[in-house]
């Protein structure tokens, strides 16, 4: 059986693209700290939120030196804290986000950091993003969630820390 030279030319060119497939995938998977989330955040129930200790007074806490644990409730059209005020953290410190919603999945994710997860009801969703210096980060829903999803948006604000005031974003 005689292969021509370009059915020979774009079996190998279709073998280097899966073979570029696989080590992009493997690279995001264990090389680019890509993490997945899990259960680990445990359950709530959706409709007595207001009597979680964390839940229910939605905002930043501080974990440890340069720590902080911040509690978002996404509920139609909005995020506790993050869109009526925006969450507060201090410059250089890590942040780990415990999400959960209150009605329907929705998406939390903070623009231009690793932070993306679904916000499911009673499911809490936790990851950690490290931030740098000040800057101002866009929260944002990734599901669609109703009517007004194009609406459900949010402000997470990196301040210095000696402009960090831990009354604020909720704490």
């Amino acid at each position: 059986m005689e292969i021509h030279a370009y059915e020979k030319f774009w079996l190998a060119a279709a073998l280097l693209l899966i073979v570029g497939f696989i080590a992009t995938v493997s690279y995001g998977a264990v090389g680019a700290g890509v993490e997945m989330i899990d259960d680990d955040g445990g359950t709530v129930d959706p409709q007595a939120l207001d009597e979680h200790p964390k839940f229910s007074d939605p905002g930043v806490y501080q974990s440890g030196p340069n720590e902080y644990d911040v509690y978002v409730v996404a509920q139609q059209f909005a995020f506790r804290p993050g869109t009526a005020e925006p969450i507060e953290v201090p410059a250089d410190s890590t942040v780990t986000f415990h999400v959960t919603s209150a009605d329907v999945i929705h998406g939390f994710e903070v623009v231009g950091t690793n932070g993306n997860t679904m916000a499911i009801p009673g499911q809490v969703a936790t990851f950690t993003v490290e931030v740098g210096g000040p800057k101002e980060y866009g929260i944002l829903c990734n599901e669609y969630c109703g009517s007004a999803h194009h609406a459900m948006e949010g402000t997470m604000n990196v301040v210095p820390q000696d402009e960090f005031n831990g009354t604020k974003g909720g704490a």
